[in-house]
């Protein structure tokens, strides 16, 4: 019996359910949501569209998106409470802060406790608007400031900047943070989304699962690629060093950051739309080194293109935060921003055809033995 079960370590290959949600393809690099490219949604439409079409199905028409936007902009305020959690520990990884505050509002909104559709839907909105008021209030508290109320006549990506920075952001900087959120909206069952997913099958609430997600993203084998990127800009320092740099991760048979990707084996299909951004960002700000950097690093990681070694998305985010100054401990939770409705149409459609997700483990360990009384061990 042994030798005839396969093993797929970390469920490579494993198709588990049917989704209507990411067709990802990572042979040719293309990625859609409900059938429309990453492309074009890049290119034409704002975070709060992709979140309609995520989690309602469709892109929405004028009336619907100012309606769904309304919504969401109401919710962006979080309860007093739970800014005084945040002074609470306001000395931890902003993840952990994040993470307690998602559970906290589950204790707070009654609300949080319902389970269908409609609820999954609301609590779902709530979640995603009040995800950068979280944070942005923690990283004014930690820093001895108050935190900045929501402004509700700004986007979700310019609110999210002018909570965090204090300052309005222009509309380049605004579209691009908008740009980064859709690249980061939704794909698949990653380890975040799969373990929400599991979560919901349990028939938990929609704030458990994603409390479950949060932890999971924590994890630098998935959410850390941004960190570690701007963490190797900063090692190499200048461009003419790149190509030495690589050398060396090489022959030592070492990863060299932002390439690859679990699914890609080609580029990665967000990470143009990421490139171009810390180019133009770059030379608003007036330090267009950065990206002077990532391309030499581009060019030196050329000839191992053929072995998939192509660069992804992450590749090009953490530049662009550092340009705005953000922490790089605050890296992953903006991916959390971004990722929001995609981890609650994951939730949305596990909980549409509910089953407990039970896969199972070979035992490999020893055969049937004989009790022994322990002065007999």
């Amino acid at each position: 019996m042994t030798d005839a079960v396969k093993i797929n370590r970390g469920l490579k290959g494993i198709y588990f359910e049917r989704s209507g949600v990411s067709d990802i393809d990572g042979s040719a690099g293309t990625l859609h949501y409900r059938g429309y490219s990453i492309h074009d949604l890049a290119a034409h439409a704002t975070f709060e569209e992709v979140c309609h079409l995520l989690m309602r199905g469709e892109l929405p028409n004028a009336s619907e998106l100012e309606a769904f936007d309304a919504e969401m902009r109401s919710y962006r305020a979080v309860p007093d409470a739970v800014l005084e959690i945040i002074r609470t520990c306001k000395d931890g990884h902003p993840m952990d802060v994040l993470r307690t505050c998602v559970s906290a509002l589950a204790a707070l909104d009654l609300d949080s406790q319902q389970v269908g559709e409609e609820a999954f839907q609301r609590n779902g909105l709530k979640l995603t608007a009040q995800v950068p008021t979280l944070i942005a209030a923690h990283e004014a508290i930690r820093n001895g400031r108050d935190p900045i109320a929501p402004d509700e006549s700004l986007s979700h990506a310019a609110n999210w900047l002018w909570m965090l920075k204090g300052e309005k952001p222009s509309e380049a900087a605004a579209r691009l943070a908008d740009v980064d959120f859709v690249l980061h909206a939704e794909h698949g069952a990653n380890a975040s989304s799969f373990a929400a997913r599991v979560t919901v099958g349990t028939e938990a609430n929609l704030h458990g699962a994603i409390v479950t997600a949060l932890s999971t993203l924590a994890g630098p084998a998935h959410g850390g690629a941004a960190e570690d990127v701007m963490k190797m800009v900063k090692e190499i320092g200048t461009p003419d060093k790149a190509a030495e740099y690589v050398k060396t991760k090489r022959k030592n048979r070492e990863a060299v950051t932002g390439f690859g990707h679990r699914v890609y084996r080609a580029e990665d299909p967000r990470a143009r739309h990421m490139r171009e951004g810390v180019r133009k960002l770059g030379e608003e700000m007036g330090a267009p080194e950065w990206y002077e950097i990532l391309q030499a690093v581009v060019e030196a990681m050329k000839p191992y293109s053929r072995h998939g070694l192509n660069v992804n998305v992450d590749f090009y985010s953490g530049v662009i935060y550092q340009l705005h100054g953000i922490p790089m401990d605050l890296y992953v939770p903006i991916f959390a921003i971004g990722r929001m409705p995609g981890w609650v149409i994951q939730c949305l459609e596990q909980q549409r055809g509910n089953i407990l997700i039970r896969p199972l483990t070979l035992y490999n360990g020893p055969e049937p033995r004989n009790w022994l009384p322990i002065e007999e061990r």
